[in-house]
């Protein structure tokens, strides 16, 4: 049945009356939603602008690091020096580090909260570290300390006097030694190929704990899936391997003269001026002992990176390698490269994996901020993917699609956490799902959109927000259902911030709001109320309602049309917000000649109540009207969206 305008308007008018009649009686307002939901107020350290405040610091470690790999026994053992300065206003008894080794045993806390069915955190249980020789030194001539005590995957350090506040300075050193896990949580580890053995390698160090002015000493264990908060510094270490295999990890390779051949060296120079990726070792050389500098015995490759939190490398004697040019904003130049084995080689897999890395760090450091380290390297493991600084480990069975998503959602990780870097452990929110955020862009970009983004539709994902078993943002990584995850830590703060760009804000707005946050956070410890903070007062929004709802609540958005009805010559909308999260109302309208008129209903018309009434004025005939019309926002009831109705509609 068709039915017009007359018809349906006389249909609704009944229930208009009672609609407008409601919506102007005195009603319980919804000011609270409105309102700050947390302690937002600036002090010394951090300004309410979310920026650092005058008086804002934070603590470095710089590392030494000398390590050998051993393929028979597979394990490392090495020493580390650690320069650590404390700029905090108060003096350190002592310093807490990091030893996420000791994940990989029987008793850690996370094997024992590890479910019995496992989940994708299972880790072997025979390894964690062996620590000797260690001592702690304040200053130049200060006495050493050798006092510590180790608690599970922390390690609490004393010295022997104060380190001083404001600039005092220390040295941390000790020996290490672990066994190399097969299974690393996903993250790290060791593969078996053809050619030999991947050794993925990771939180391998003793790493020092976050001290800053929002909890202290940050030391929370490591679980499985809560990642990482570090501190910033320079980092010189070098990997002892066997002759035959090639070593790549974060940061610049200082002495390839003393560990590649003389070919090798021509096409790595070839591959720095190259657009198109250059083979170091072509697949057919894996195997062949003469492409090597050396045929038995070691090599120690050395590398360097500055103002990094971390560091990661890999080694094996089965690596194919390529590289290519990365052009940067500035006009400098630095080197994308690939490691896998001929397993993974191919060009609808690892083949393109230069090319996709290039594409991912170039298309970021235009749009966002330009990226910092000399190398940007993706490697072929056991791990279905994840991030250090320039440095990836992806799945060695990733090809097409698959393998673009996950290369460039690691290398989206570059900008978070690794420049901007926020607290992992307790804010998956403010890495994995601004980083989600961002790689929907990038791959819009990569080839005119050869590959489809995860968050072109967010309603697709509207089951998952209608399931009573949903969870916050806000809910703790290691707390959170694994099963839930996915959805709190990455796809709904990505939502969230597809919504800000594409519905709330507007580009403009939204850009010059987040540019300045990364620019502003860059190598520091923003903290969530920063972020929100900041992004307000750039883009000049008051978005409590916002952060509240979507970040730190779990209600929905269904936003309603219930009516449309004729008032004088124009039309009224009747409209109601009927989840718990208030947005602006995007209306389009469509005549009867099928031209259209967009306009945007304020959030703030559901500070008053759940209802509210528009009058639309025009001299054109409505033939619709549909809120939302570009599906932008995950309204959990599509049903309500439009007028007419798909139940008036002719079938």
């Amino acid at each position: 049945m068709r039915y017009t305008l007359e018809k349906l308007s006389f249909l609704f008018l009944g229930l208009f009356l009672v609609h407008f009649a409601g919506a102007q009686q005195v009603e319980e307002n919804n000011q609270g939603e409105f309102n700050d939901f947390t302690y937002r107020r600036g002090n010394i350290y951090r300004s309410a602008t979310g920026k650092p405040g005058p008086n804002y610091w934070q603590n470095g470690a710089d590392y030494k690091i000398n390590v050998t790999l051993d393929d028979e026994e597979h394990t490392i053992t090495g020493s580390i020096a650690i320069h650590y300065t404390n700029n905090s206003p108060e003096a350190l008894d002592f310093v807490w580090l990091q030893l996420e080794q000791n994940r990989f045993t029987e008793d850690s806390r996370g094997t024992l909260t590890t479910p019995i069915q496992g989940n994708r955190y299972n880790g072997d249980t025979d390894g964690g570290y062996e620590l000797t020789n260690v001592s702690a030194t304040v200053g130049k001539r200060g006495a050493a300390s050798d006092k510590y005590l180790v608690s599970d995957t922390r390690m609490q350090v004393f010295f022997s006097e104060p380190l001083p506040a404001k600039g005092g300075e220390a040295t941390i050193k000790m020996d290490f030694s672990f066994k190399i896990p097969v299974k690393g949580m996903d993250r790290m580890g060791r593969l078996d190929v053809e050619e030999g053995t991947i050794y993925a390698l990771a939180q391998w160090y003793p790493r020092m704990a976050v001290f800053d002015d929002v909890k202290g000493w940050n030391t929370e264990p490591y679980l499985g899936a809560g990642e990482f908060y570090l501190e910033y510094g320079d980092f010189e270490y070098a990997v002892t391997a066997p002759a035959d295999h090639i070593v790549v990890g974060s940061g610049k390779l200082l002495n390839p003269s003393e560990v590649m051949s003389k070919e090798m060296q021509n096409r790595m120079d070839q591959a720095m001026k190259s657009d198109t990726t250059v083979y170091i070792l072509k697949p057919e050389e894996v195997a062949d002992p003469s492409t090597r500098l050396k045929q038995d015995g070691t090599l120690t490759w050395k590398f360097k990176i500055e103002n990094s939190r971390d560091v990661a490398f890999a080694s094996s004697k089965a690596f194919i390698w390529d590289a290519a040019r990365i052009n940067l904003p500035s006009g400098k130049t630095i080197l994308a490269q690939s490691a896998y084995p001929k397993e993974s080689d191919g060009i609808e897999a690892w083949t393109r994996s230069t090319e996709y890395s290039k594409a991912s760090i170039e298309h970021y450091s235009e749009m966002w901020y330009e990226f910092p380290y000399a190398t940007a390297t993706n490697v072929a493991a056991d791990i279905g993917g994840m991030e250090y600084p320039g440095f990836n480990f992806c799945g060695y069975k990733s090809k097409g699609e698959s393998l673009w998503g996950v290369t460039d959602h690691e290398f989206g990780h570059n900008w978070f956490p690794m420049i901007v870097g926020s607290n992992e452990r307790l804010y998956p929110w403010m890495d994995e799902g601004f980083n989600t955020f961002i790689n929907h862009y990038s791959t819009l970009a990569f080839n005119d959109g050869e590959y489809p983004s995860d968050l072109n539709q967010t309603r697709k994902y509207i089951a998952y927000f209608n399931r009573e078993t949903r969870e916050g943002i806000d809910t703790y990584p290691d707390v959170v259902n694994v099963n839930n995850l996915g959805m709190t830590a990455y796809m709904k703060p990505g939502i969230g911030l597809i919504m800000l760009r594409e519905y709330i804000l507007g580009h403009e707005r939204f850009d010059n709001a987040f540019k300045s946050y990364i620019n502003t956070w860059a190598f520091k410890h923003p903290q969530p109320t920063d972020f929100f903070n900041h992004m307000e007062n750039v883009a000049g929004e008051n978005l409590n309602w916002f952060w509240k709802g979507w970040f730190y609540g779990n209600e929905n958005i269904d936003l309603s049309l219930d009516g449309v009805y004729p008032y004088g010559g124009n039309y009224v909308l009747a409209l109601s917000s009927k989840g718990g999260i208030p947005m602006p109302v995007v209306i389009e309208v469509t005549f009867v000649d099928n031209s259209t008129e967009r306009f945007t209903l304020p959030v703030e018309i559901w500070q008053r109540g759940d209802q509210w009434n528009h009058l639309y004025k025009t001299d054109k005939e409505v033939k619709s009207i549909e809120i939302d019309p570009d599906k932008v926002i995950p309204d959990i009831n599509i049903s309500n969206d439009k007028w007419p109705s798909q139940i008036y509609s002719e079938e």
